[in-house]
C-alpha cells in the first residue's frame, strides 16, 4: 500500500466514524429548550409574585392612610405619663383603639409626644378641642396625624443657605482666590 492509499483509507474511516456517531448537538438543543422552558416558567412565577406583592403593598398603604385619618398627634406630653393616663384624658372625645408614646431607641426614655388612634374618624375633629389643655402641668399640642410620603422632602437639611464655614476673617473680598 502506498502512502496515498493509506491516507485515503484513514480519511474514509474517520468519515464513517463521524457518520455513525450519534449526534450530541440535537440532544444538547433539546436540553437547552427544556431549560429555556423552565426559565420561562420561573419568570412567570416571579411576575405573579411581584403582582401579588404590589397588590398587598397598595392595600397596606390604604390601611395606613385609613389609620392615619383616625389618629392624632399629641405633643408636649410629660415624660412620666403613661398610656393609660392619656387614654383617660382623651376618653371623653371617643373610643380609643391605641395609645402610643414614642421612646428613644437608645436610652428608652420617652420622646415627649404620643399618637392616639380612635375608632371613628370623627373623633379626630372632636379631639382638637383638647388642644392647649393642661395634662400633668403641661399644655398639650393636639394635631391630626399627617401621613408621611416616602421620599418627600420638607425642605430641611443642607440647602442653598449661607450657613456653614465661611473661612477666616469677616471680609473675604470679591472674585479672588483664597486657598485658606
Amino acid at each position: 500500500m502506498s502512502i496515498e492509499e493509506t491516507n485515503r483509507t484513514a480519511s474514509s474511516l474517520t468519515e464513517e466514524k463521524i457518520a455513525t456517531q450519534p449526534t450530541t448537538a440535537g440532544s444538547e438543543l433539546d436540553n437547552e429548550a427544556s431549560k429555556n422552558g423552565e426559565v420561562d416558567d420561573d419568570a412567570a412565577k416571579l411576575r405573579e409574585l411581584h403582582a401579588d406583592l404590589a397588590k398587598q403593598e397598595s392595600e397596606t398603604q390604604e390601611e395606613k392612610s385609613d389609620i392615619d385619618a383616625r389618629s392624632i398627634y399629641v405633643g408636649n406630653v410629660d415624660y412620666d405619663s403613661s398610656p393609660e393616663e392619656l387614654q383617660k384624658h382623651f376618653q371623653s372625645v371617643g373610643v380609643i383603639n391605641r395609645v402610643t408614646i414614642l421612646l428613644n431607641k437608645f436610652t428608652g426614655q420617652p420622646k415627649g409626644f404620643a399618637y392616639i388612634e380612635f375608632a371613628e374618624p370623627s373623633s379626630v375633629v372632636n379631639s382638637l378641642v383638647l388642644n392647649d389643655s393642661v395634662f400633668r402641668g403641661r399644655n398639650l399640642k393636639v394635631n391630626p396625624k399627617r401621613t408621611n410620603i416616602p421620599g418627600f422632602s420638607r425642605g430641611r437639611g443642607r440647602g442653598r443657605g449661607r450657613g456653614g464655614f465661611r473661612g477666616r476673617g469677616a471680609f473675604r473680598g470679591r472674585g479672588r482666590f483664597q486657598p485658606y
